[in-house]
């Protein structure tokens, strides 16, 4: 009897051995709508998470290969989201604007919720306190957290301090961008009144001198520094234009007095300028955005200009971004693009962006709702819509960092 009881306790164990040797991945995310601008993918596929990275892409991954699996039938899957434009050199000190200050946000509160695994601090550190970005944001943080760094010395600490072209330094700033390469991404210039041309030529000197783009909000001048000559001239193809679809003082709009999208915009787009939302505050307006997607000026990169003055306005977070320009007419695809692959690109960063075999498991799940949606621009006009986006499920690392419904979860029951 004692023989025959341990004979079966071994096979048990066999079986529970095998079991557990053919459960080969982490997760299995079955069933969604797989969505990889990249790697030119646009159909229902399972994804298998291995390790932190994607370990599988197929028609049909068993259930029983995974510890975890993942019900996406009816859902988007996409690679983590980058947002290209936000503020997050979260601090206390005060009169500080956007640089180690009360209006910037600390990443992880406002990004695995909306999908996003990367997110762009542009311009809140300069050379001078890029250390303390780092220490204070970056390496807190477990959303991957990129910079642009402010041509200003001192970062984007408002008023005065962004006027002061004595504290324009090209050198130095290409210097630390060049030490930190695997943060810093690019160069900003932000903010600057004046008919001035001179921060602009220092911005692209240092974007040169350490190979990376510059990002600009450009404007502020009375009489208006022309458009074309930024757009045709002084910017190099693959620097960003943000603030595409904003109308505000100091800077000519995209789209002119006769509704029409000015000619040199296009010419700009085809030269290889990138046309960045960077929704925020102030600088999105449907009265910009509507006329000139229709006339074919679609973005190449959705940004939210996430802060304090812009996350409870008409922007809310990036789902709500993409949201608008779904209901103006963008493809999903042309969206999902718009903050993946494309923002990738531009950031020169091959390791994010996608769904490719071995890489990164930064993945998002998002789920398209129908509705009866309002949707806000920023002086305070309604857009009405009827589809929304949001985030189900997002994984950073191979791991689940923002389950809104327990989709990755087990269900409760009464022991």
């Amino acid at each position: 009897m004692y023989m025959r009881k341990s004979k079966l306790y071994f096979v048990i164990l066999i079986m529970m051995s095998t079991a557990l040797m053919s459960q080969s991945y982490d997760i299995v995310i079955k069933g969604g709508h797989l969505i990889d601008p990249a790697n030119e993918i646009d159909q229902v596929m399972d994804i298998a998470v291995k390790g932190g990275k994607i370990a599988a892409i197929k028609n049909n991954i068993p259930a029983t290969q995974a510890k975890k699996v993942v019900d996406a039938s009816g859902m988007i899957v996409s690679p983590g989201l980058i947002d290209m434009h936000s503020h997050n050199f979260h601090g206390t000190v005060p009169n500080r604007y956007l640089s180690n200050s009360f209006t910037a946000l600390a990443p992880d509160g406002f990004t695995f919720r909306s999908g996003v695994t990367t997110i762009v601090d542009v311009g809140g550190a300069g050379w001078k306190n890029f250390e303390l970005f780092k220490s204070q944001v970056i390496d807190q943080s477990k959303t991957r957290v990129l910079s642009f760094l402010n041509i200003i010395g001192v970062g984007m600490s408002g008023g005065a301090w962004e006027q002061n072209i004595d504290d324009m330094n090209p050198k130095m700033t290409a210097l630390v961008a060049r030490q930190n390469k695997d943060h810093v991404v690019g160069i900003k210039l932000a903010h600057f009144m004046g008919f001035d041309w001179t921060p602009t030529d220092i911005v692209t000197e240092a974007g040169r001198l350490a190979s990376i783009p510059v990002m600009i909000d450009f404007g502020g001048s009375n009489p208006e520094l022309p458009l074309d000559k930024l757009l045709l001239e002084k910017l190099r193809p693959g620097d960003i234009f943000t603030h595409t679809y904003a109308h505000v003082n100091g800077r000519t709009p995209i789209v002119a007095e006769n509704g029409k999208v000015r000619d040199y915009i296009f010419e700009a787009q085809k030269r290889g300028i990138v046309f960045d939302v960077g929704h925020g505050g102030g600088s999105f307006l449907f009265e910009q955005a509507i006329p000139a997607i229709k006339q074919g000026l679609k973005p190449n990169a959705i940004s939210t200009d996430l802060h304090t003055g812009s996350m409870n306005g008409g922007m809310k977070n990036i789902n709500n971004v993409m949201s608008k320009f779904l209901n103006i007419g963008l493809s999903i695809q042309e969206i999902i693009a718009a903050t993946t692959s494309n923002p990738a690109k531009y950031l020169q960063r091959k390791d994010i962006g996608h769904l490719s075999l071995g890489a990164i498991a930064d993945v998002a799940v998002l789920k398209i709702r129908k509705g009866d949606f309002g949707f806000i621009d920023t002086r305070g006009k309604r857009m009405k819509g009827n589809q929304k986006i949001e985030c189900e499920l997002t994984l950073r690392d191979g791991n689940v960092v923002y389950d809104l419904n327990g989709l990755a979860s087990n269900d409760w029951k009464i022991k």
